[in-house]
């Protein structure tokens, strides 16, 4: 009667094992991603870097990524490093081992992206950057938004801020992003661009340079440093993103200086439209982000499925490590100032709902936002 029993126990068991097996599709690596599609056409895999730097890679980048590939019936897993590099390097050898078709990552810095791409590339996986470009990594392609032009419309946006405000002389501070993130490299290139013949004139002094690493709380601490050692003498702030501009306010505040310093910002996220609508922030840029996981997802799609994609990728970007043209795909970027916060809305980034809040629901009819 035991033996019986324990045979029965033991078909149980390995039936059991079987169901599992056909269950597990390896989508979950880290046990919190997202599995999307049915996975009859390929699978791709995402790494996302973080949920604190910018709102935009939950709220934004991955639900429009995930219905980009289940419309195609492309398995997709989709996970968030949370800032991590060891998660990363975890992340990026689960989705290596389960056999992905393609690889997709927004590094964290380029080193440790780098030693992913060159793990998919040996195991044969083509590979995609993804909003950053990893230097050295030798991706396949790279997709983003042109932004050498995103820094140069913070720099023209500025000079608008301040010529509005009638201030032909202006003393500057800039606020950077990671210098580890080679987006923010070519951020500055482009506002550094866009204010040098206002530098050069003699109208514009540069009087701060610091790096506020994507966070609010150091960003607002560079600043208040570069306020207190020009002796409050400051005219206008670049910052590079709309989180580090929130920071930056924050400071202006305790010293009743917003809305009267401009600054600028970037990623055009619910906090800083809003700050854009009650006056304490200049403008933003708006990197239209469906455009750009859509196109992300649509050169997936084609290497999985074998098809040319090299006709996608129109434009190219320099890995200045290997002095190799990446091919690429690049969105045009657009300045949002008060006046016209109303596109963001209208393109279906964020609804009126997000945006007009009941403290800023005067800001918004004022704006012709209902």
């Amino acid at each position: 009667m035991r033996k019986q029993t324990l045979a029965r126990a033991a078909t149980v068991a390995a039936l059991a094992l079987v169901l599992a097996a056909c269950g597990d599709d390896g989508g979950d690596t880290a046990g919190n991603g997202t599995d999307g599609g049915g996975g009859e056409g390929g699978k791709v895999g995402v790494i996302l870097p973080d949920a604190s730097t910018s709102p935009r890679w939950e709220a934004n980048d991955r639900p429009f990524l995930e219905a980009a590939f289940e419309e195609a019936d492309i398995e997709a897993d989709i996970q968030n490093a949370g800032g991590d590099v060891s998660k990363f390097g975890t992340l990026c050898d689960g989705m290596i081992n389960a056999g992905v078709n393609v690889l997709l990552i927004v590094n964290l810095d380029s080193e440790s992206g780098s030693a992913c791409l060159k793990k998919a590339k040996a195991a044969g996986v083509e590979t995609i950057d993804y909003d950053r470009l990893t230097l050295g990594g030798e991706a396949s392609y790279y997709v983003s938004f042109d932004n050498v032009e995103v820094g140069r419309t913070m720099g023209e946006g500025l000079i608008k801020c301040l010529d509005d405000a009638g201030k032909a002389q202006a003393n500057v501070v800039m606020i950077n992003g990671d210098p580890t993130d080679n987006n923010a490299a070519l951020f500055k290139q482009g506002y550094v661009e866009a204010l040098k013949p206002k530098v050069d004139s003699g109208d514009y002094k540069i009087v701060g340079d610091q790096t506020g690493e994507w966070d609010a709380t150091k960003a607002g601490t560079a600043f208040e440093q570069l306020y207190t050692q020009n002796g409050g003498k400051v005219d206008g702030v670049v910052s590079a993103n709309d989180t580090m501009a929130g920071g930056i306010i924050a400071r202006l505040k305790a010293n009743g200086l917003n809305g009267k310093v401009p600054v600028t910002g970037q990623d055009a996220s619910k906090e800083g439209l809003q700050a854009i609508l009650a006056g304490d922030q200049c403008m933003t840029v708006y990197k239209a982000i469906k455009k750009e996981a859509d196109a992300a997802a649509e050169l997936a799609i084609a290497l999985i499925k074998g098809e040319d994609a090299s006709s996608l990728a129109t434009g190219t970007v320099k890995d200045t490590e290997l002095d190799r043209d990446v091919p690429s795909v690049l969105e045009t970027p657009q300045a949002i100032f008060k006046d016209n916060v109303k596109d963001v809305i209208d393109d279906g980034f964020w609804t009126v709902e997000d945006i007009c809040t009941a403290e800023f629901q005067a800001a918004c009819t004022e704006a012709g936002i209902s």
